[in-house]
C-alpha cells in the first residue's frame, strides 16, 4: 500500500467517476483501475461498488477513504515541516505585541521583515504583557514583543533594543522651559498612568517612585489617550521615544515633550519565544532581522 494509491481511492470518492478521477490525477483511467484494484488486494476488501452507474465507496470503503484522507493530510504537513526546515523563514509566526510597542514599532518592524524574508508571514495579536505570557504557554502565540526583563525558564530571551522616556506635559508648563531634565523635576507633578495590566504603568512608577502612586487621579487605556489627558492639563506622563516621534499632529501643541539626562531612564525590548519550539531559528533570525535595522530614537541593547 503506498501513499499514491490512497490519493487515488480519495480523489476516485471525490469524483464518483473513474475517467474523472483520472483526469484529475493526471493518470489513464485503465492505470487508476489497476492501482484501485491492487490496493483493494493489497487490503482483501472491496473499496468500490463498480454496479452502480455513479461509483460510490462501500461501508468499509468509506471508512477507509476517510482514514486515507487523514493519512494524506499529515504527510502533507511532514512535507511542510521538511520545507520549513529547508528554509526556515518560509512560515507564519503567531506574534503577540505590547499595545505601546505595536502602534509606534510595527509599521518599521513589518516592511523590514517582509523585505528581508517575504516568505515569513506574521499573524499579530496586540495584547498586555500577562497575556501574551499565559498565550506563548498555551500556544496560542508563538512568540511575544514585550518589554523586559521576563523571567521564565520556559521561554528564550532575545534582548532588541533600548527605548528611553520622555517626560511629556502641557504647553506652556514651566518644564518646557529646560532643554533635558531629571526625574526628580517631574516628581511633584500629578503623573498620569496607564491602567493595570500594562507593563509601562509599572515602569513608571519604577522611574517616579511608588509614591507617585498615592497622586495618581485618572487612568487612561491607551497611550493616545493619556497623550490627550497631558494636552488638557490633566497632568504629566512618561511616553516612549516610539511614540513621541508618532504624535499625532493635534497633539502637538497641546503637549511638549523634553528628554531626560543620560542615563535616561527606559526599557529594553525585546523577542520572546519558547525554548522548546520547533525551528527554533525562525526566531533566531527574526530576532537579528529586527536587530540589524533599528528605528531611530532607540539603541542597540
Amino acid at each position: 500500500m503506498t501513499l499514491q494509491e490512497l490519493k487515488y481511492l480519495v480523489a476516485l470518492a471525490d469524483h464518483g467517476h473513474f475517467g474523472r478521477a483520472a483526469e484529475a490525477c493526471f493518470i489513464t483511467q485503465s492505470t487508476l483501475s489497476t492501482q484501485i484494484k491492487k490496493l483493494e488486494d493489497f487490503l482483501g476488501v472491496t473499496l468500490i461498488d463498480r454496479s452502480l452507474r455513479h461509483v460510490t465507496p462501500t461501508p468499509i470503503g468509506r471508512e477507509i477513504v476517510e482514514a486515507a484522507r487523514n493519512i494524506i493530510e499529515e504527510a502533507e504537513r511532514i512535507r511542510e515541516l521538511a520545507k520549513h526546515a529547508q528554509d526556515p523563514m518560509t512560515r507564519t509566526i503567531h506574534l503577540g505585541v505590547i499595545p505601546t510597542l505595536g502602534a509606534y514599532y510595527l509599521p518599521h518592524a513589518l516592511t523590514l521583515v517582509h523585505r528581508k524574508h517575504p516568505g515569513l508571514r506574521l499573524l499579530l495579536r496586540e495584547e498586555t504583557t500577562p497575556q501574551i505570557l499565559a498565550h506563548l504557554a498555551d500556544g496560542k502565540l508563538d512568540a511575544g514583543l514585550l518589554a523586559l526583563p521576563v523571567t521564565d525558564d520556559a521561554l528564550r530571551v532575545e534582548p532588541l533594543f533600548y527605548e528611553p522616556f520622555f517626560a511629556a506635559f502641557p504647553a506652556g508648563h514651566p518644564l518646557g522651559k529646560r532643554a533635558e531634565l531629571k526625574v526628580a523635576d517631574i516628581m511633584n507633578e500629578k503623573l498620569l498612568l496607564l491602567d493595570e495590566g500594562h507593563c509601562l504603568r509599572d515602569q513608571a512608577l519604577d522611574v517616579c517612585g511608588t509614591r507617585q502612586h498615592r497622586r495618581e487621579e485618572v487612568r487612561a487605556t491607551s497611550l493616545e489617550t493619556l497623550r490627550q489627558m497631558v494636552g488638557m492639563g490633566l497632568g504629566v506622563t512618561l511616553l516612549p521615544a516610539l511614540a513621541v516621534d508618532a504624535a499625532p499632529r493635534a497633539s502637538r501643541k497641546a503637549v511638549e515633550t523634553r528628554p531626560f539626562r543620560t542615563p535616561p531612564p527606559g526599557r529594553t525590548i525585546g523577542l520572546v519565544w519558547r525554548r522548546r519550539a520547533p525551528f527554533p531559528e525562525a526566531f533566531e533570525r527574526l530576532a537579528q532581522t529586527l536587530k540589524d535595522a533599528l528605528p531611530d530614537g532607540v539603541t542597540p541593547a
